[in-house]
């Protein structure tokens, strides 16, 4: 089937590429190790990068236009993309695409950041593209929903009428592997393929309880402590620290962004990860809760339709349109 539109989904340690059809399906992917801080920086090696991921692709169509979000479009990556304010909608992303001219082929469009100011400015990049997806095959597009996209730099996002209202980052992921990898908390853990549910429900009830209001720099060391007196063993202290890692995370999260119990919430990411914030997120009262698998793809598609990358006849079926916004 014709390719209407390459679609890429460039980090920082992965490149995943897709070729799209008509109606934005999917007809073939690829997952490549070469995200930005695998290559040297140069434009010959983006360039390499690009071809190993989706060449043939473009050679076989010429006239298919190429958008990429995440990483890419960073300072680091091959062309800055200038983050837009929040609160946006598709459009605005469509309109504010940075063009990657090549020496060769077709301008690789890159998705623009997001960035929310304040005291304390937040920012995203490439999870604004999965929200967007994600809205687009929403039924209740009127209703407030607030999105979680878990992972290294979590990702809790409100949007309302179809457009990315607020959001807030925490590190989680990172900090939990930066304590088991990088501090005493690591000496007394014991690495384990089971998942021991009792260990991490505790982590949340201390995240919970009294003592959790002193906040996670006091809390952590338990996971040690607890080890030390025979309360917890080894193999438990990882999902002990898990649970409390995450039990904070979702005590701030819920005054931050002031969610009640009945917010609908749908978690978007790794399955394996996604249900251990469900489980966490029912822990903590929450009432309506959901898992959708990831939607880059879709994102790239309404972003690229709304750019006039690609336009829709009446017959529904796609024409590939480059030029339209010039």
């Amino acid at each position: 089937m014709k390719t209407q539109l390459i679609a890429l989904d460039w980090g920082t340690s992965s490149l995943r590429a897709y070729r799209l059809g008509a109606a934005g399906e999917t007809l073939e992917e690829r997952s490549l190790p070469l995200g930005i801080m695998q290559l040297d920086g140069s434009e010959e090696g983006f360039e390499r990068a690009l071809d190993q991921a989706c060449g043939d692709w473009q050679r076989t169509s010429p006239e298919a236009p190429m958008i990429a979000c995440g990483m890419i479009g960073s300072a680091q990556g091959w062309g800055e993309a200038r983050y837009v304010d929040v609160p946006l909608g598709a459009e605005e992303l469509g309109l504010s695409l940075h063009a990657i001219e090549r020496s060769y082929g077709m301008p690789l469009w890159v998705v623009p950041g997001v960035i929310q100011r304040g005291d304390l400015p937040d920012v995203m990049r490439g999870e604004e593209t999965q929200v967007f997806g994600l809205l687009d095959g929403d039924t209740d597009h009127g209703a407030p929903l607030l999105i979680g996209l878990p992972g290294s730099h979590s990702k809790w996002v409100m949007a309302d009428g179809g457009k990315l209202t607020q959001f807030q980052t925490f590190m989680t992921g990172e900090v939990y592997q930066a304590l088991l990898g990088h501090t005493i908390l690591g000496r007394t853990a014991v690495p384990s393929d089971s998942f021991n549910a009792a260990a991490f429900e505790r982590g949340l009830r201390v995240a919970q309880s009294s003592e959790g209001q002193a906040g996670p720099l006091s809390t952590i060391f338990s996971s040690r402590t607890l080890v030390l007196t025979g309360e917890l063993s080894g193999v438990a202290q990882v999902d002990y620290l898990s649970g409390l890692l995450i039990g904070h995370e979702l005590a701030a999260m819920s005054a931050m962004l002031q969610v009640p119990p009945s917010q609908p919430i749908v978690l978007v990411g790794n399955s394996t990860l996604c249900a251990r914030y469900l489980w966490a997120l029912e822990y903590c009262g929450f009432e309506s809760l959901r898992f959708a698998p990831e939607a880059t793809t879709a994102g790239l598609w309404k972003v690229a339709a709304g750019a006039g990358l690609v336009a829709t006849d009446t017959a529904g079926e796609s024409d590939v349109s480059p030029h339209a916004r010039h």
